[in-house]
């Protein structure tokens, strides 16, 4: 496998940390360019223009994109980034839409992206980005879970039921 650019797409949160590292340490072994991307989900895509003026304030998105600018300058941190090549990117749209468009744009060998561990219900409430890029992106992806979870415990896991006579 020839992997010469890997996408790291996050969201800056906790879970993201995970697949940070993941995609740090393979942007190392295989000496790969590593693009970070941060997507801003802009509700005037998605709300009626009547109910986007209403509920979102003017300046909200702008606000949100310097503060996205801010924090992915330090995403991986300056001492792991210096002397690699590190391309930082901030875009608005359809979260998993915009990914795989970035991967195919770019020629992206593989996507490293982390994974929230939502419950069963919220998963079917909420949809999974990392679940969409799997199935529309055009390279390979690694998904990458939070720490959290790699520790389930038997007791969490089904148990089989069994009848006595």
């Amino acid at each position: 496998m020839n992997v010469q650019r890997i996408l790291f797409p996050t969201d800056f949160c906790e879970h993201s940390q995970v697949a940070e590292k993941s995609a740090c340490d393979l942007a190392d072994q295989f000496g790969a360019e590593l693009h970070v991307l941060h997507v801003l989900h802009d509700p005037l895509l998605t709300m009626p223009m009547t109910a986007a003026a209403l509920l979102v304030p003017p300046q909200s998105l702008e606000n949100e994109i310097n503060f996205a600018e801010e924090e992915i300058q330090k995403t991986p941190s300056p001492a792991w980034a210096a002397g690699k090549k590190v391309v930082r990117v901030v875009r608005t749209g359809t979260m998993f839409d915009v990914i795989v468009r970035y991967a195919q744009d770019n020629a992206i060998d593989l996507i490293v992206i982390g994974t929230h561990g939502r419950t069963a219900l919220a998963h079917v409430l909420l949809g999974s980005i990392a679940e969409r890029v799997v199935r529309h992106a055009s390279c390979s992806v690694l998904t990458v879970r939070p720490k959290r979870l790699a520790k389930v415990t038997q007791e969490a896991a089904p148990q089989p039921i069994l009848k006595t006579a």
